[in-house]
């Protein structure tokens, strides 16, 4: 059993929670709409994946890299799609994709580390914050007591935006191996050790979340093969949970791609597309596709030149997308301005990420933004 608790507590860790009151064991039905954050780790190109094909700039900054018009899935006489994206065309013809244009902040920060803690935390390029903007709003609006979570982290990467005190927040470092060993888990009972009874308290909390986490579900749906695959059948999983969860956050990692990026991106791309086509049949399928709402987001973009190895390095604005039985498609933000780039050869920002974070904060979920982004930040009208 020893050896069960720590395959148990090594699958998984958990924030500290609100209190014992937060963990009610009676499921109620959720009252919180579901927000899903998909985190394309290590910055996606927003330019080979909503394609600017009609600029003669694009081809002209990327002699090697630039996709033909007619290999593109054009979606405007402008732009157009990655290929590698076709699973989401239904979804844009059904006016529930959303892609937001010209995302980023001022006085952007290129380092990986602390530009994704500026947006885990919707800080300010020179402020260092401790709490995640959803552990922020969790404290101004906590969700109903008897949500079994308010936020689950499905695979690795850290807490992110769910990071600090005041949101009870878990993340499952290996879902499969967390579901299983939380069925033989066991509590103790107290020991007068201070630090074994805190182990003990952890496990305790742990416990009675992971067991009104997983549904059970049996899906008609099927699922992509591979980790990010594996994660969206979690996701669909915690989704279908009758108690309720505010947030999932899940990542694809790779998205690095300072060299032979063509054929790297193409890969994620298709992982990413054929992930949330399956994300939303099996939301549909649950009757959560109209409360959820899907949205990508990244630490930045890639710079608007190639490199010589056939990559892109660190840049600026991107492109995200964002899917629900509620979002309005279409076109949103500024197209990427190729004619303007700033003295590095970065793109422009026109849409600040507090905004993008306003809306899913006041549209989606009724929440104040002001109380939680410190600022005015008008929502946009993707929701």
């Amino acid at each position: 059993m020893r050896a069960s608790r720590r395959a148990f507590l090594a699958a998984c860790s958990v924030l500290p929670f609100a209190g014992s009151a937060a963990l009610a064991s009676v499921a109620t039905a959720p009252a919180r709409k579901l927000l899903i954050l998909v985190e394309l780790k290590g910055g996606n190109d927003g330019l080979s994946t909503v394609v600017p094909y009609a600029d003669p700039s694009y081809a002209r900054l990327r002699p090697r890299l630039a996709l033909d018009r007619d290999q593109v899935i054009k979606l405007t006489p402008d732009v157009g799609l990655h290929p590698s994206l076709e699973k989401l065309v239904p979804i844009w013809e059904s006016k529930r994709l959303a892609i937001v244009q010209g995302v980023g902040y001022p006085d952007p920060n290129l380092s990986h580390f602390r530009s994704i803690e500026i947006w885990d935390t919707a800080s300010k390029s020179d402020e260092y914050l401790e709490a995640g903007w959803l552990t922020r709003a969790f404290t101004h609006s906590p969700s109903p007591a008897g949500f079994a979570a308010d936020g689950v982290v499905v695979g690795s990467g850290g807490m992110g935006p769910l990071a600090g005190r005041g949101a009870r927040a878990i993340a499952l470092a290996n879902p499969e191996q967390f579901l299983r060993n939380a069925r033989l888990a066991r509590g103790e009972g107290e020991s007068r050790n201070a630090a074994l009874a805190h182990i003990l308290r952890v496990e305790r909390d742990v416990l009675v979340s992971a067991q009104r986490l997983h549904a059970q579900k049996t899906f008609a749906t099927a699922f992509p093969a591979g980790a990010f695959g594996n994660g969206v059948a979690t996701t669909a999983q915690l989704a279908a949970n009758a108690a309720g969860i505010a947030v999932i956050r899940l990542t694809l990692d790779g998205f690095d791609t300072h060299a032979y990026q063509q054929a790297r991106q193409q890969n994620l791309l298709r992982q990413l597309g054929e992930g949330l086509s399956a994300l939303r049949e099996a939301l549909v399928e649950i009757g959560r596709w109209d409360s959820t709402v899907v949205a990508t987001y990244a630490e930045f973009g890639r710079r608007a030149r190639e490199n010589h190895t056939g990559g892109t390095d660190h840049g600026t604005a991107n492109v995200h997308l964002v899917m629900g039985g509620k979002v309005r498609g279409g076109l949103h933000g500024a197209a990427p301005a190729l004619d303007r780039l700033d003295g590095e050869g970065n793109l422009a920002f026109a849409v600040d990420f507090r905004a993008y974070y306003a809306t899913l904060l006041e549209r989606h979920w009724q929440v104040r933004a002001r109380d939680v982004l410190g600022g005015q930040f008008a929502p946009l009208d993707f929701i």
